[in-house]
């Protein structure tokens, strides 16, 4: 049976007129979710197949893109561009090394390599 293979953790990325959602299914309520992100607040859906994620996701988006419209709201989370990240001092020191490698700055190293990890998948 091809839900048994799925797990709680397993999910997805949607892209629904430009946003994302995250897709998830749920085997308890046998039902898939999608939550988008990136929002300034809960914008999420849930559906039994696949087939109707899309569209019961433009259903979400709009009804929460409407309510904010109407209440002066900015839709959009606010990202200040600044986290923390611990890594192990091994870690640190090959990032550093082939950051001065390329001639480049340890965060511009760092950058780069998340940005091609994110765009890869």
């Amino acid at each position: 049976m091809v839900r048994e293979k799925w797990s709680e953790t397993m999910m997805n990325i949607m892209d629904v007129d430009g946003y994302k959602a995250i897709i998830k299914y749920d085997p308890f309520i046998d039902r898939f979710r999608g939550e988008f992100v990136g929002l300034n607040g809960g914008a999420d859906f849930y559906v039994t197949n696949i087939e109707e994620l899309r569209e019961e996701g433009k259903v979400s988006l709009k009804v929460f893109l409407d309510i904010c419209n109407e209440e002066g709201l900015n839709p959009y989370k606010e990202y200040s561009g600044k986290f923390n990240l611990r890594v192990p001092p091994e870690l640190h020191a090959e990032i550093a090394a082939k950051a001065a490698a390329e001639g480049k700055s340890l965060n511009k190293c760092v950058t780069d390599l998340l940005g091609e990890a994110i765009h890869c998948q």
